[in-house]
């Protein structure tokens, strides 16, 4: 049964870096297409990141372009959101998930989610 954990989570300041962490167990995700999604405090789950089976397509939510970064090393099972001048903004649980590129819509199962509080 495919479970995807997510990792990496903590609390930065405003304009600080972290890097999620995306892994599976019982699952190989190098034929999958895999994104980040995150959901803040009442509001509804959106997609930060997508990223094709080879890496070579992606796709970013305007509020992150040329801020956060995804990349995958399918030998190592795990794909990662690099995040760099975080905002406030980008405070909420991220979530990883098998994803349609072109939409940014998630599919189930979801894992457990990371936290991230970006906070002075």
């Amino acid at each position: 049964q495919l479970q995807l954990v997510e990792s990496g989570g903590g609390l930065v300041q405003p304009g600080g870096s972290l890097r999620l962490s995306c892994t599976a167990s019982g699952f190989s995700l190098a034929y999958s297409n895999i994104g980040w999604f995150r959901q803040a405090p009442g509001k509804e789950r959106e997609g930060v990141s997508c990223i094709s089976t080879s890496g070579g397509s992606t796709n970013y939510a305007d509020s992150v372009k040329g801020r956060f970064t995804i990349s995958r090393n399918n030998a190592k099972n795990t794909v990662y959101l690099q995040m760099n001048d975080l905002k406030p903004e980008d405070t909420a649980t991220y979530y990883c998930a098998t994803c349609t590129i072109a939409t940014m819509k998630g599919h189930n199962p979801w894992g457990q989610g990371t936290q991230l509080t970006v906070s002075s």
